[in-house]
C-alpha cells in the first residue's frame, strides 16, 4: 500500500498568506481592526498554520513544522494580546513592549529566512518580505509614526499576496501535473 501524504504547505500559506493580507488592509489605513481579522487570527493563521506545521512534521519537513508551528502560535499570541486586555484581564503592553514582541519575531523571521536560501525564490520572498514587515512594525511601535505603520501596512499585503501566491502555485502545479505558476524553482 503506497502511503503518500498530501502538502500540507498550500493550507498553512493561505493561513498565513490571508491573514495577513486581512491584517495589513488595517494596518495600511483601509478599515479597523475587527472581529473578522481576530477570527483569522485564532483560526486560519493561528490554528490553520498549527495544523498544517503537525503535518509538516509528519513528513519530517523541520523547516515548514517551525514557520507554520511558530506563525500558527504568532497569530495566536497577537490577537490574545489583543482582546485580554479589551475584557480586563490583564493590561495592554506599552508600544515599546509591542515593539520588542515585533522585533523578536523579525529575529526569528530573518533566521528563517536565511534558512530559504536554495528553495524556491516565492518562498524566499515571502520571507523576506516578512523579515521588513516585522522591523517596520517594531519601529512604528517605538517611533509612534503613522507614517511608518502605514509603509507596513501596503508591504504586508505584498507580503501576504506572495503567500497566498505560493499556495495556490503549490495546489495548482500539482493538480495540472505541471508548472503553471511558476514559483522560481532551484536548480
Amino acid at each position: 500500500m503506497d502511503n503518500k501524504f498530501s502538502n500540507p504547505a498550500p493550507l498553512g500559506l493561505m493561513g498565513f498568506g490571508m491573514t495577513t493580507v486581512l491584517l495589513n488592509i488595517h494596518n495600511a489605513g483601509f478599515f479597523p481592526l475587527g472581529s473578522m481579522i481576530l477570527a483569522m487570527g485564532i483560526f486560519y493563521g493561528g490554528i490553520g498554520q498549527v495544523i498544517a506545521g503537525i503535518l509538516e512534521f509528519r513528513k519530517g519537513n523541520t523547516f515548514g513544522t517551525t514557520a507554520f508551528t511558530s506563525y500558527g502560535l504568532f497569530w495566536l499570541t497577537l490577537v490574545f494580546l489583543i482582546v485580554i486586555p479589551k475584557i480586563g484581564w490583564v493590561e495592554a503592553p506599552p508600544a515599546g513592549f509591542m515593539a520588542w514582541y515585533l522585533f523578536m519575531w523579525g529575529v526569528f523571521t530573518f533566521f528563517m529566512w536565511i534558512g530559504t536560501f536554495g528553495k524556491n525564490r516565492a518562498l524566499q520572498t515571502i520571507f523576506f518580505t516578512l523579515w521588513i514587515l516585522f522591523l517596520l512594525l517594531a519601529i512604528r511601535d517605538w517611533s509612534g509614526s503613522k507614517l511608518v505603520g502605514t509603509i507596513a501596512g501596503f508591504e504586508g499585503i505584498f507580503c501576504g499576496l506572495s503567500a497566498i501566491y505560493l499556495a495556490m502555485a503549490e495546489v495548482i502545479n500539482e493538480t495540472q501535473g505541471k508548472t503553471i505558476l511558476p514559483i522560481g524553482d532551484r536548480k
